[in-house]
């Protein structure tokens, strides 16, 4: 599953940290720079934030409660 996500600062680095390190399931971040282990916090600060970035987990995981936590970074529509 493939979903663009928007980051904006560091705050928004930090609140996208502390919710995907919960899950157990890979959850990476893609951008033009690079990708990052969302769950790494030092990975997320390689991302440069005025870039398109996705948010990229596996497919065959459940991904609604993720989302919903998510749900002020989704570029949605």
């Amino acid at each position: 599953m493939i979903t663009p996500i928007k980051v904006k600062d560091i705050k928004d680095i930090e609140q996208i940290n502390h919710i995907v390190s919960r899950y157990d399931f890979d959850i990476w971040i893609h951008g033009k720079s690079g990708m990052a282990d969302a769950k790494s916090i030092l990975g997320l600060f390689v991302l440069k934030l005025n870039e398109p970035l996705t948010l990229v987990i596996p497919d065959d995981v459940n991904y609604k409660k993720l989302f919903k936590e998510l749900e002020p970074f989704l570029v949605i529509g």
